[in-house]
C-alpha cells in the first residue's frame, strides 16, 4: 500500500492532458464602497459586506462550471448590489434584522463579457431584479443561507443570459432584466 500512494499523488498532481469540462468565470466588484447595499446585517463593517462578496463571487464563479461550454470564459463585473429585503432602521428590538417585503427586491447591475477562444460571443451590461423574489420555491430548500434569494436571481439570470440552446431550463416568472 505504502509503495502505491507516491505514483497515485503524482498522478493527482500532474495536470490532466483533457481539456477543462467547465467553462471559467472572472468576478471582480467595482468599487464595492459604493454599492446601495452589500452588508447582511445593519452594520457597515467591511468584514460583513467583504463575506456578502465573496459569496457572491464563489456563487457566479460555480455557476460557470455548470452553464458554460469547456472553451468560455466570462468576466462579469458587478457594479452595484442592492441585497433582498431591508434593514428598517426605526425597528428598535431588531434594528440589525434583514425584513423581506415586496418592495424590497434583489438587485444587481452587471457588466459581463462572454468570449470563446478569445471572440466575443455576448456582451453587455444589465440590472437584474426579481421582483417576485419573495414567491420563488427554490429558497425553501436552503432556509439556512442569507443570500439564498439573490443567488436564485442570479442563476436564472445566469441560465438565461449564458446557458447552451440545447440546455431546457427557463427562468421563472418575474425575472426582470432591464
Amino acid at each position: 500500500m505504502r509503495k502505491l500512494l507516491p505514483f497515485g499523488l503524482v498522478g493527482y498532481l500532474l495536470p490532466s492532458p483533457l481539456p477543462s469540462l467547465a467553462g471559467t468565470v472572472h468576478v471582480s466588484f467595482v468599487h464595492p464602497e459604493t454599492y446601495t447595499d452589500a452588508s447582511l446585517s445593519g452594520g457597515y463593517g467591511s468584514g460583513a459586506e467583504q463575506w456578502t462578496l465573496d459569496e457572491i463571487g464563489r456563487h457566479l464563479e460555480g455557476l460557470g462550471a455548470r452553464y458554460l461550454g469547456p472553451r468560455q470564459v466570462l468576466t462579469v463585473e458587478v457594479l452595484n448590489v442592492d441585497l433582498a429585503g431591508k434593514i428598517e432602521w426605526w425597528r428598535r428590538p431588531a434594528y440589525d434584522l434583514r425584513i423581506l417585503r415586496d418592495i424590497y427586491p434583489p438587485r444587481f447591475t452587471l457588466q459581463y463579457r462572454l468570449a470563446e477562444g478569445g471572440r466575443t460571443l455576448i456582451e453587455g451590461q444589465e440590472t437584474v431584479v426579481d421582483a417576485n423574489y419573495l414567491a420563488n420555491p427554490a429558497i425553501y430548500f436552503s432556509p439556512s443561507d442569507p443570500l439564498r434569494f439573490d443567488k436564485a436571481m442570479l442563476e436564472d439570470w445566469f441560465r438565461a443570459r449564458f446557458a447552451p440552446a440545447r440546455s431546457t431550463a427557463s427562468p421563472r416568472a418575474g425575472f426582470l432584466v432591464n
